[in-house]
Formats: C-alpha cells, structure tokens, sequence
C-alpha cells in the first residue's frame, strides 16, 4: 500500500484527528511495526519528545509523529515520510487496521456443535466445533462462537459478540452486541455466597444474574460472578484485562479499564470511566466515582471520590502517597536519630 493511500484512508477513519503529512515521495509501506523492530517498508509511531533519539535510528519509511517540529525535522532530514497528529498512538491504531483484521471464521454450524432444539439462533451465526447451546438460549446475528465454549440455559447474546474458544457463559446471563469474551473467561457463575453459621458454612444459592453491555471486551480467565439476588452489571464500552475477578453484585459504569488481576469483592460500585490499574484490590461495597484512578497493587478499603487518583495498601491520595513514600526513605536515620535522642535521655 503506497503511503498517500494511507494517508487517504486514514483521513476517513480518522476524521476527528488534525492530520498534517510530510510527502516528498510515495513509498510502498508493507506493514506496521513498533520503532524498536521497525524496517524498510514498515509505518511505525512516536508519542512524544522523550522517543525522539529513536528517530534518528529507526528503519522506518514511514512515521506517525506528535505535532512537534523539531521530530518532524529530524524525520524528513533522514528521508522519512510523516503523518503528524494530536494523538499518535490513536493514529497508529488506525493504520494497524488497515494491514490487520482479526481472523473470523465463516458462518457455519460445526456437526459436532450440541444445539437445544429450544436455542434461537440468528442470521449469519458460527458455531464451532464441540460447543454446547442449552435450553431457551437466543443468539443474534453474526455471532461467532468458537470450539469447546460452553452456553448454559435462558443466555442472551447480543449481534456481532465473539466468544472464543473454551469460555463459558452460565444460566440467566445477559451479553450485548459487539462484545468480546476470551478463551477461559467464565461469565455468570456463581457468586461466593456462604452464610456462618455454629455447624459451618451454609451456601446462599445465586439466583440473580450477570448482564454485559455493548461492546464490553473481556480478557482470558477473567471471571465476572452473578449476585444471590439483582443483578452483577457491566457498562458499555468498559474493558476488562486478563485474570481479573469481579465479585457478585458489582455494578461498573461505562467506559471503564481494568488492568490483569484486579480483583474487586462482592458490592462493589465504580463510575464511568474509573482505570484500575494491574492488582488493584477493592473490598466489599467500596464506591469508586467517575474519573477516578487506581495505581498498581492499590489496596482500597473505603469510598474514593470522583476524580481522585489513589495509591499504596491501603490507599491514599496520590500526593499524600509521594509524601508519605518521601518519609519512608528517611526512616533508617530517623530511626537512628531517635536511637541517640533516647540514650542521651538515659545519659
């Protein structure tokens, strides 16, 4: 593909983005790579100034740069050919789009797919080998279902959801259209509901159930767990990493990241577009506001307010975090400090 037909493309996928371009000639681009692995032929991106020795080393034909001058010098002195914009990397995951879609199997129904006669299947539907579709379950159209997956009893899956292979979607679960579900992820199972009592544990059976959104992505060996009773709700558009556990009864808004093993207990309520990042651990009926963000390992015991980012076990605001970390390299002379202080008061 010639560069000014990227170019081209990308400014009808791209159309909210200001594109500027630098074209003194058209080369042929191959493919897409990262800077570091970068070579002739290939398109590749820089977000910001602290990349720009990268530059002057990469095998690049072509760049994605930030609107910055001296990096689109740089670029042209070395006879590289650029696209410059506001967000680089949003550009270069338009551009991976062009050289890459995701493999996706023709519609079809494997012979060795189990079917209830009850099912509802849509138009346009792939159902891969071994999967098993229980009782009163409605698929919509352009479904793909890949092998071994697993779909229990009353499911509704929304148009153009993928499952991949081997997850599995339990009783009463709802998923929306153009969602993602991966290998080994489990989605409505039940809730760790167990009530004390003086002969051991008596289980609280789940009979709510675990809805999905729109275009809600979740990644491999994740599970999300339905509630004793309501409803465990996912928003639109919120992605969920690899290995992360949601408790029965969670409600997450919309927009929303979960990075790998994040972990959230049962009640759990989070806002529109909350990140939490890899291992973040927050207990039982936590309210986490709009906007707010969660830095790795953070340990979350109470309510976080809208907007704030939090950091440490147990977490804190980020600032008093940096202070309280600022005392924590002092604290082998202050403890020395201390150790005088109390031997010239025995003195």
């Amino acid at each position: 593909m010639k560069f000014s037909e990227i170019l081209e493309k990308l400014g009808d996928s791209a159309a909210t983005n200001s594109l500027a371009s630098h074209q003194d000639h058209n080369p042929e681009i191959s493919g897409v790579a990262s800077i570091h692995e970068a070579v002739s032929g290939s398109i590749s991106y820089i977000e910001g100034t602290k990349f720009a020795n990268l530059v002057s080393k990469t095998d690049a034909s072509a760049l994605i740069l930030p609107q910055d001058e001296t990096l689109q010098a740089q670029a042209s002195e070395r006879g590289i050919v650029w696209i410059a914009t506001r967000e680089p990397k949003l550009i270069f995951a338009h551009t991976v789009k062009l050289f890459y879609q995701a493999w996706r199997p023709q519609a079809s129904i494997h012979q060795s797919a189990v079917i209830d006669p009850t099912a509802k299947i849509g138009s346009n539907v792939h159902i891969g080998a071994h999967v098993v579709i229980q009782q009163n379950v409605e698929i919509g159209d352009e479904v793909c279902i890949h092998p071994n997956v697993v779909i229990y009893p009353d499911v509704k899956i929304g148009n153009r959801t993928v499952l991949h292979a081997n997850c599995t979607i339990h009783e009463r679960s709802q998923i929306g259209a153009e969602c993602v579900i991966h290998s080994g992820a489990v989605i409505g199972a039940e809730g760790f509901g167990f009530v004390p009592t003086a002969t051991g544990w008596f289980k609280l059976e789940q009979s709510g159930r675990t809805v999905l959104e729109d275009n809600v992505e979740v990644g491999c060996n994740s599970a999300i767990d339905r509630p004793a009773v309501g409803e465990t709700r996912i928003g639109r558009s919120t992605i969920i990493d690899n290995l992360v556990q949601i408790g029965h009864g969670c409600k997450i808004g919309s927009g929303c990241a979960l990075a790998g093993q994040a972990g959230l207990a049962g009640g759990v309520k989070i806002g529109n577009r909350v990140i939490l990042a890899g291992q973040t651990g927050i207990a039982n009926e936590v309210v986490i506001g709009d906007g707010a963000v969660a830095a790795a390992k953070a340990g979350i015991h109470g309510d976080v307010p809208p907007g704030e980012t939090v950091c440490g076990s147990p977490a804190m605001p980020y600032k008093q975090f940096l202070k309280v970390s600022a005392i924590l390299k002092r604290l082998p002379d202050m403890y020395q400090t201390l150790k005088q202080l109390q031997q010239g008061n025995r003195n």
